[in-house]
């Protein structure tokens, strides 16, 4: 089973976010990275965007839903239509109000009773960006802890108004005070590539998903070093579409020089345990 990590399908409130709202600026990023956009992307087309799963032979896609500023939101209710008009083929996460401790935890609870897999937190992208440290944060990575939900963070790429957003040690902190909460660093940490492949080496919490920081940027063969050693079991595989195809970024990942096993948990098996599917 290959699961896509991060996948915005063109539907909902997506189609109001940056990526989609901005395709000029969104096709350059693809360019950049060395494919060719995607037509599911320019036509803004969701039956285009199944039709390049089935080619692709991607089974799953996690949908991730954000309270955002400036890069636009997506609320919780349009990854839930989407999760429930195509049953199998995508999976839920949730995104939160961080200025809410008792909202965003009654979010989580709800979340989970509506069927979603993960929590999404991006500290950066807020309305108001906060770091991924930041104390407001801490009673909300608790419940996800207390009650065995992982989270999806991003501290990577583009994480907020400037680069300390995604400095690495403040995720390290994290990792160290929630030992048995399960992290996935969204955007790979880009472009702390060594400090975040440390930290992830030091905190067994932590996955790690480049999504399309692991094509052809600055350090993108240390990923691939980690993902075919001692990250094999904690790489997980996206196309961050629409940034990218994901037909052919499916057909130059698998081309990647990782072993054929440690390429399967990269491209699903390692989602499949984190998720319980």
């Amino acid at each position: 089973m290959i699961v896509d990590f991060r996948l915005r399908p063109p539907v909902g409130g997506f189609l109001d976010t940056l990526m989609y709202s901005a395709g000029e600026r969104r096709d350059g990023f693809t360019r950049t990275v060395g494919f060719e956009p995607s037509p599911a992307a320019q036509q803004q087309s969701m039956e285009l965007l199944l039709q390049e799963m089935d080619a692709a032979g991607v089974h799953k896609g996690v949908v991730v839903g954000r309270l955002a500023g400036t890069l636009g939101s997506v609320p919780n209710a349009d990854v839930q239509r989407i999760v429930a008009e195509h049953p199998g083929r995508f999976i839920g996460a949730a995104s939160i109000d961080p200025t809410s401790r008792q909202g965003a935890c009654a979010t989580i609870d709800q979340a989970l009773r509506d069927g979603f897999k993960l929590i999404n937190i991006e500290p950066g992208s807020y309305p108001v960006p906060m770091y991924a440290d930041d104390r407001r944060l801490y009673p909300i990575y608790a419940h996800c802890e207390d009650v065995g939900v992982p989270v999806i963070m991003m501290v990577g790429g583009t994480a907020g108004p400037d680069l300390s957003y995604s400095d690495p040690i403040r995720t390290d902190r994290v990792l160290a005070d929630f030992p048995q909460l399960k992290v996935v660093v969204a955007h790979g940490g880009w472009p702390w590539v060594n400090e975040i492949l440390h930290i992830a080496f030091r905190r067994i919490n932590l996955y790690l998903s480049p999504d399309m920081y692991f094509s052809r940027m600055p350090g993108w063969e240390e990923y691939v070093k980690a993902a075919d050693s001692f990250l094999a079991d904690r790489m997980l595989y996206a196309s961050s579409f629409p940034f990218c195809p994901v037909k052919d970024y499916k057909n130059w990942f698998e081309r990647l020089p990782i072993k054929p096993e440690n390429l399967a948990k990269v491209m699903g098996g390692n989602a499949c345990r984190l998720l319980g599917l």
